[in-house]
């Protein structure tokens, strides 16, 4: 009686009670096999790329994580709004889990999409700690789908990432396999007229910069789930069915360009959240992002999911068939992209060629962010000659307005081609859909739902993204991470962030912790990520609301760039007060990121 009497109970309080799922992890040493090399990496649960996690939106989650290595470790789950002890940044977030050690995530799951998870601990994740992470909704989803896929990226590299950082310090071209040719001299030439491809010779060897250097780091092999393009990871279907894939991608330096020749492709849901349904024929997925998209084979035949790095310098490939062993045909690789003068003009008028001399040392900035106190008269060798009287005091007031917040008007380089405002006008790394079809643009993308209301921001902070390629420095505001102050928000206020590419590269933007709404020009419809890409040459405006109290890691995601200082902590004043208690012993303990 007394048992019945409980068990009713226990199904009384259920509705109002979702149980914690638990799930444990180990970081182990495992040998992965690329088809190209066999390496020695880190994974999880013995493989690498580590386990799909599949959660509930709703339920408390418990993952307990053995690290098996004999050095410290770390798990970061990336995109997931969580409390900031459990955000696995060591130095920021919490201290790390030592060898021999397990550690107790413990945290509610308030979302629903595609994520992922890897290592915030050196160079790790390149070397193989990640791993894909699938949120069930609360509710229905606003699509329909028959079956779905993980299809994670990543850009496997013959060398160790600590050795890969060694050698970008010392060479920062030692990977580029895709120098300038004589041909392409004579060719420019013929296009271009001799004079004119002279003086554009001269005018990037005077900047000690090349048109080639669209990518760090050349020489990778191109994984889809753990499997190199002469493994061929496939994917079955019947024909007919609606098929989700959720794209990660899981690299250190890449970006993917992606087509299923034959298939058109329909975006429902990027960095997690459902967008406006847009139909696409490739779209361009940058270091840390996800998209999820449906494609329906109507055909008994086998399709390749083609990824080409934007810098064409590798690719994965996968493939979707109706049975196993089935290939359909691999697209030749497009010609490698070069950046023009457009991707070099974050700031008008600036000489990049002076950057590698520039000194940052005087730039006095308030940890805020705020560059109004910038003294630039101490701006090294760089040649102030042609920007025409700009008080760079003032430079956080320059009008970028525009759609999502850019004007390029001072960017044009005379292309008649259509553009695309998150890029320069006249760039080199404008994509444009390998059948002429339609490339999917960050303008593109529209909320399903709002997640905010739609409200003024309290204050702009801005960040200038900075670099020094000769010494391979990387910095925001000219300040790398271990000589800035973190970045000071208060719990409540909304802040709207402004990017200023300063640099040739593109930079993937993460902001732990909390949303970013990128300013596409949609006002409540604008689209909520945890990654922003901010291309050569452009100012991007996202908004973040600050409810999530503590402390948090803010950096670029590409691995080598982040350890090289495009980094920032940041901390969030304010909020319940047993949070505050933990920010505050958070920040005395210190330490490295």
């Amino acid at each position: 009686m007394k048992t019945r009497l409980l068990t009713g109970l226990l199904s009384l309080l259920m509705p109002a009670m979702v149980m914690a799922g638990e799930y444990d992890l180990t970081v182990d040493r495992v040998k992965i096999d690329t088809g190209d090399f066999v390496k020695e990496g880190i994974g999880y649960n013995g493989v690498s790329p580590g386990p799909v996690m599949r959660f509930k939106e709703g339920e408390n989650v418990r993952i307990n994580v053995t690290n098996n290595l004999d050095e410290m470790t770390s798990i970061h789950w990336h995109g997931l709004i969580l409390p900031f002890d459990q955000d696995g940044v060591p130095g920021i977030s919490f201290p790390g889990i030592k060898p021999g050690e397990t550690f107790t995530y413990e945290f509610p799951i308030q979302q629903a999409g595609t994520y992922w998870f890897h290592s915030h601990s050196g160079f790790q994740e390149p070397d193989g700690a990640y791993g894909s992470i699938v949120i069930e909704p609360e509710g229905r989803e606003p699509f329909r789908y028959d079956r779905e896929y993980v299809v994670q990226l990543t850009d496997k590299h013959p060398h160790s990432g600590d050795r890969i950082m060694r050698n970008l310090k010392m060479m920062t071209d030692y990977y580029n396999r895709d120098q300038q040719t004589v041909g392409e001299f004579f060719s420019d030439v013929s296009e271009n007229g001799f004079m004119n491809t002279v003086r554009d010779r001269m005018a990037w060897g005077g900047m000690r910069m090349m048109k080639a250097d669209v990518e760090d780091v050349h020489g990778f092999t191109g994984l889809i789930n753990g499997k190199g393009p002469d493994q061929n990871w496939t994917g079955l279907f019947e024909p007919g069915e609606r098929i989700r894939l959720r794209f990660i991608n899981s690299s250190a330096m890449t970006y993917f360009d992606i087509r299923i020749p034959g298939l058109d492709m329909t975006v429902v849901q990027a960095d997690g959240n459902n967008v406006q349904p847009v139909s696409v024929d490739e779209f361009r997925i940058g270091v840390a992002e996800t998209y999820d998209v449906i494609v329906r084979p109507k055909d008994e035949q086998a399709y390749t999911i083609f990824a080409e790095s934007m810098g064409r310098s590798g690719y994965a490939r996968a493939t979707l068939a109706p049975e196993k062993g089935m290939e359909g045909s691999v697209p030749p690789m497009r010609e490698p992209a070069r950046l023009t003068m457009a991707d070099m003009s974050g700031m008008p008028g600036m000489d990049h060629g002076s950057m590698s001399g520039m000194d940052h040392g005087n730039m006095d900035m308030s940890s805020s962010g705020d560059m109004s106190g910038m003294d630039h008269s101490n701006m090294g060798s760089m040649d102030h000659s042609n920007m025409e009287g700009m008080d760079h005091s003032n430079m956080k007031d320059m009008d970028h307005s525009g759609m999502s917040g850019m004007d390029h008007g001072s960017m044009a380089m005379g292309t008649e081609e259509k553009s695309d405002p998150f890029y320069a006008k006249g760039s080199g790394l404008m994509p444009k859909a390998a059948n002429g079809g339609k490339f999917l643009s960050y303008a593109d993308l529209k909320a399903q739902d709002p997640l905010y209301e739609v409200r003024e921001p309290t204050r702009e902070i801005e960040l200038r993204l900075t670099g020094n390629m000769e010494r391979y420095t990387w910095s925001i505001n000219g300040v790398k991470y271990e000589d800035a102050d973190p970045i000071r928000l208060k719990y409540g206020e909304r802040v709207r962030f402004k990017f200023v590419n300063e640099t040739m590269m593109t930079h993937p933007m993460h902001l732990h912790g909390m949303w970013s709404i990128l300013d596409v020009g949609a006002d409540q419809w604008n689209p909520i990520k945890h990654t922003v890409s901010v291309q050569p040459g452009t100012t991007v405006y996202m908004e973040t609301e600050v409810d999530e109290p503590g402390q948090w890691a803010f950096h670029c995601h590409l691995s080598y760039h982040a350890a090289a200082g495009m980094f920032r902590k940041v901390i969030v004043e304010g909020g319940p007060e047993s949070t505050q208690a933990k920010t505050d012993a958070a920040a005395e303990e210190g330490g490295e990121a």
